[in-house]
Parts: structure tokens; C-alpha cells; sequence
């Protein structure tokens, strides 16, 4: 998966001898916005997020990017999904039927709302589980709330477990928020930007609304209706299917706000408070959110025996809905692939490679500049990463020394 973000002024997309010429938006008379030309069939892009003030796009270059299949998505300032222009959609209307039908019925509702928040708590525990490697304070067991969730009868029931599980999940995960971020509670998951107040909270309804545009193009290739869901009520202004497949996968979204966190990367100027104190992303920081996004929904995990970046299994997960609404999969779920990620800026890793002598250093073979280098992100608070065998021959000396 690869995104495009435009934004600022002047935003203009227009075909000329048949390739499509993109023209980044500027924000000073003085700047050289950057420009793009694509050849007929040979676009690596996948989906256009228009985040810009001003600009125009030519019917023609709509045609252009609609027969190429890449989605065309505008948010508005408030990081909200404004409006996205789909690939042509699969005409299997039995898919829809299908999907109708099993809205009708009750108990089979039922069952797939319930599969859905499953799946949300198996990520969300994840996420807790990796973040403790860093922040043990985080202490949170979702193991009596899954219970709660296999004994309810309705989605009101269902929905009431997982609100509740939502206020303690982002309890713990404010634990590993500096204070400088001002971070207390998260806002309602489909609340509007606008209420935001804080960065995190800005981050996450903008990484939230890139989320949802990837569920709609997911849904829209397989035949679905995005309007119908089975956790979330039918609503004019809502795409309550495209709510209901983001759910196993917000994770992702969380992950992206936090590694921005760690690495330091956001700062205040890519923020702006407006007259009514509410908080939003400046274009730097929207380009910051969406390039980390789009590296995490990239990243690999094993599914049925491949490797595949987490937004293919989103679109493999819409499949296998759409395959078990029309009785071709007998069985849906929405919890595997489990996401793993282990860390190697654990606080027992740091304290590991700080405490290193360059002598036991020396025995397994490195240099002192690397043990050097080495100590000097164990010293810091930003994250790190280390080669397997390095991390493998630290986890032992280790584990003598203990």
C-alpha cells in the first residue's frame, strides 16, 4: 500500500497526453511545490489523500485515476473524512443480499458484532503487551471482559462491554504519554475531530479517518454495502460497515500516534489551535501522521502461510466477510493474524548494553565505536532497533550476569 498526501494551496491533478500530471500545494509564494507525472499502467500509487485548502481536479484526471484503480480521498481541516471516490465497486449483488439478510436476522448480527469486538480486544491487548515492555506500569487484563463479551445478547449489551473496556484500554495506554502531550482521555471513537483538544487526540481521529478510507476501498472491492454494518447502527451521514471493519485494525492507528510519540518526530508547529481552542494538524504534521501510517499499515505479518503487509489482510478480511455472507466460508473471524512486536528498547535491554564493559564487548567480536553508539540510545528515550544476533548475544551475557 502506498499513499500520496496533498495539501496546502493550489492542489492541481490534470492529464496531459494521456499521463496524469499531480501538483502539490504550496504555502508561501516562494515555495517550489513538488510535482509528479505517471505514465498510463505504471502508477505504484494506491490511494490520493487530498488534506489541501484550495485546488482543482480535472474530470479527466478523475477518469484517469478511477480506470487505474487508485482512490481519491478528501479530509477536511478537522481530519475528518470528507468525501472518497472509490475504484468501480464488484456488481455481485447477491454479496449484497447477502449482507442485507444477515442484517435482518438478529442472532447472526449478533454473532458477527461479536467478532468484531473480539478481534478489538485480541489488538488491543497486543498493544498494552508491547507497550509494557517499555512502560511497566501498564497493568491491564482483558480476560474478564471477554467473558463478559461471550454472555452478551444484544449489540446494545456488546457495545456496552466494549465501552467499558475502550475507558480502561486508554487509561493504560496514557501511561506511556508524556505529560507534555496533555493526554487524559480519549474522545468517543467516532467523535468528531473538532472536539479534540490535545495532539494525541488530534493524531488519532486524523490516523482514524485515513483508516476508514482504506476499509471503504476494502468494501467496495469485494461488493459490500458500507452503509449497512452489524456492530454499528445504520445512519444517513455514516458508513456503519466501514466503522465495524476498523475495528480489528485501529490498532494500527494507535501504534502509528505512539511511534510518532517515542520518536519524537511531532513538534508544536505542526500543530494550531483555532479560536475555539480546538486543535489541529498543520499540512506538516498530517504528512508526518500519514507517511507513519502508511509505514505501519506496510509492515509484514504471516497469514495463511505468507507474508503480507496488514493492509492486504484488511482486504483479505472483507473478502472472507463477503465469502461467509454468501455461504462460501462457513466460519469468520477477525483475530488472526495475531499482531506481535517485540522490542529492543525494553528497559532490561537498556540497562543490558549500558552496563556492557567493552571488554565482554570485545569477546563477542564488536567494535567499541558500536557499544559506543549503542549505549548512547539505551541513554536516550527515543526507540531503537537492534540485529537479531547483536540482541541475541545481549540477552544471554544477560542472563550469565543475572
Amino acid at each position: 500500500m502506498k499513499l500520496l498526501l496533498l495539501n496546502g494551496h493550489g492542489i492541481n491533478m490534470r492529464v496531459d497526453s494521456a499521463k496524469l500530471h499531480i501538483k502539490d500545494g504550496r504555502f508561501s509564494t516562494t515555495e517550489d511545490p513538488e510535482e509528479y507525472v505517471f505514465s498510463p499502467k505504471r502508477m505504484d500509487i494506491d490511494s490520493i489523500v487530498v488534506y489541501g485548502r484550495s485546488g482543482s481536479l480535472s474530470l479527466e484526471a478523475i477518469r484517469w485515476l478511477i480506470k487505474h484503480n487508485v482512490q481519491i480521498t478528501i479530509l477536511d481541516w478537522n481530519g475528518k473524512l470528507l468525501t472518497t471516490m472509490l475504484p468501480s465497486e464488484s456488481t455481485n449483488v447477491k454479496t449484497k443480499f447477502a449482507q442485507y439478510h444477515a442484517y435482518e436476522d438478529q442472532d447472526t448480527r449478533v454473532k458477527l458484532a461479536k467478532k468484531f469486538i473480539e478481534a478489538k480486544f485480541s489488538k488491543s491487548e497486543a498493544v498494552l503487551d508491547y507497550l509494557k515492555l517499555r512502560y511497566p506500569e501498564i497493568n491491564y487484563d482483558i480476560s474478564v471482559d471477554k467473558g463478559k463479551l461471550e454472555n452478551a445478547k444484544s449489540v446494545r449489551e456488546i457495545l456496552g462491554v466494549e465501552g467499558g473496556v475502550a475507558w480502561k484500554y486508554w487509561n493504560e495506554y496514557a501511561k506511556a504519554i508524556p505529560e507534555e502531550y496533555d493526554f487524559r482521555a480519549r474522545t468517543d471513537n467516532n467523535a468528531r475531530a473538532s472536539n479534540s483538544g490535545d495532539k494525541v487526540n488530534v493524531m488519532l481521529n486524523y490516523g482514524y479517518a485515513l483508516l476508514e478510507s482504506e476499509c471503504l476501498r476494502a468494501i467496495n472491492s469485494v461488493g459490500l454495502d458500507a452503509h449497512v454494518g452489524f456492530l454499528h447502527e445504520m445512519n444517513p451521514s455514516k458508513n456503519s460497515l466501514a466503522y465495524d471493519l476498523q475495528e480489528p485494525f485501529r490498532f494500527i492507528v494507535d501504534l502509528t500516534v505512539m511511534n510518532l510519540i517515542e520518536k519524537g518526530i511531532m513538534d508544536s508547529k505542526d500543530f494550531i489551535r483555532t479560536e475555539s481552542f480546538s486543535l489541529r494538524l498543520r499540512p506538516t504534521g498530517a504528512r508526518k501522521v500519514t507517511e507513519e501510517f502508511n509505514s505501519v499499515m506496510n509492515g509484514k505479518v504471516e497469514y495463511r502461510k505468507k507474508n503480507s503487509s496488514w493492509g492486504s489482510v484488511l482486504l483479505l478480511k472483507a473478502r472472507e466477510l463477503s465469502h461467509h455472507l454468501v455461504g462460501k466460508r462457513k466460519t469468520i473471524e477477525f483475530v488472526k493474524p495475531v499482531y506481535i512486536n517485540e522490542r529492543d528498547d525494553t528497559d532490561l535491554l537498556r540497562k543490558t548494553i549500558i552496563d556492557m564493559p567493552y571488554t565482554e564487548w570485545k569477546k563477542m567480536g564488536f567494535s567499541k565505536g558500536t557499544l559506543n553508539y549503542m549505549k548512547q540510545n539505551a541513554n536516550s528515550e527515543k526507540p531503537f532497533t537492534l540485529n537479531v544476533h547483536v540482541r541475541e548475544r545481549l540477552e544471554n551475557w544477560g542472563s550469565i550476569v543475572e
